[in-house]
């Protein structure tokens, strides 16, 4: 592993050591809140929990916000743990154990339909990440060439189930299950080897294990789902109603963190690449930089700010409801608080 890899403590060193490491662009937003370094301004932090789906690539604006220090700027002291599942996100959120979950938009649906009060406050992943790998040779020229084949995936519910179904419904016009796809369910880790051995003629992915298929089993990404579906509300930043209510000026410094470090993202591809070394230390430094070039040059994924649009919010419930991941659908003025993104936006828009 290169030298690099000792950014797993970033931005501790000095501001020059930054220049080098982030590149001058957000390595200047960094300097500017050195301060909260001393030990009185950690005493002031204020400690929050954020739950994630699971630990994954595509959330790099959660990551590169508390690694690149965002978060502390904003006075938060932020812990994020995976709950395991799309599905088990909020729940943590619910009981109040974590002030914010990060998962499927689709899962504050389900959770108001049961009675719950939930507002998305924030984009996370804008577009679909999502890529079918196959054994080198494989073509695909459309989502027609998906029938009558198997693809592996993770467990349901899953986006790797989501995606695929809404494309073939929506996109192609024809039902997975009578047109012959069949899905491979499998544990996490487990989809590269059915292509290899047979089982399946694709599997669907997510970042790393797109760029770990690559270059560990030697497969190859013939298929990118974003293409034909296009932008959408895919991952937000969820928390109840009486977060906001009791602690807005907490939300807004979540926002406001994201919002800097999305933008901090777009223009300095060594900071995806710190925040991701960090958070993913098993990982590769080459498989890094290779998700970096899917997620953040080939796919809309990592959004330019955290503002919900309801064009976005509609695209995504038309994709959750296709995959079947809700049953029904609720409006974006019922389910969106934009207020938060939007000011965080415009802050970043006029320090820019």
């Amino acid at each position: 592993m290169k030298s690099e890899r000792k950014g797993t403590k970033l931005y501790t060193g000095a501001a020059s050591r930054r220049t080098v490491l982030l590149g001058a662009s957000a390595a200047a937003m960094i300097a500017a809140f050195d301060r909260l370094g001393s030990p009185a301004a950690a005493q002031s932090l204020k400690a929050i929990k954020v739950s994630e789906a699971i630990h994954l690539g595509m959330y790099v604006s959660v990551y590169a916000a508390k690694h690149g220090g965002f978060f502390k700027k904003h006075g938060l002291d932020v812990a994020v743990s995976s709950a395991g599942g799309i599905a088990l996100a909020l729940p943590v959120v619910l009981s109040g154990n974590a002030s914010f979950a990060v998962t499927g938009a689709g899962m504050s649906v389900n959770a108001v339909n049961e009675g719950a009060k939930v507002s998305n406050i924030a984009k996370v992943v804008g577009g679909v990440a999502m890529w079918a790998v196959a054994k080198p040779g494989t073509k695909v020229g459309s989502i027609a060439d998906f029938k009558g084949k198997t693809i592996a995936t993770l467990r349901f519910p899953s986006s790797t189930i989501q995606t695929p179904t809404f494309a073939m419904k929506d996109r192609g016009g024809f039902d997975p299950e009578p047109s012959g796809v069949k899905f491979l369910q499998l544990p996490q880790g487990a989809q590269a080897q059915a292509v290899l051995d047979g089982r399946a003629e694709f599997a669907t992915m997510f970042e790393w294990d797109v760029s770990i298929a690559k270059e560990k089993f030697g497969l190859e990404p013939v298929f990118a789902f974003a293409d034909i579906i296009g932008p959408l509300s895919w991952t937000t930043a969820m928390t109840q109603k009486s977060v906001i209510e009791k602690d807005p000026a907490m939300v807004q410094a979540f926002c406001d963190a994201l919002a800097e470090a999305q933008a901090a993202l777009q223009t300095d591809r060594e900071l995806f690449v710190k925040a991701s070394v960090a958070e993913f230390p098993q990982v590769g430094e080459s498989v890094i930089r290779s998700a970096a070039d899917n997620l953040l040059g080939n796919s809309a994924a990592i959004p330019k700010n955290p503002t919900i649009s309801k064009a976005e919010w509609d695209a995504d419930m038309a994709f959750e409801l296709a995959g079947g991941s809700i049953k029904s659908a609720r409006p974006y003025e019922e389910m969106v608080d934009n207020s938060f993104a939007e000011k965080a936006t415009a802050k970043v828009g006029k320090a820019g």
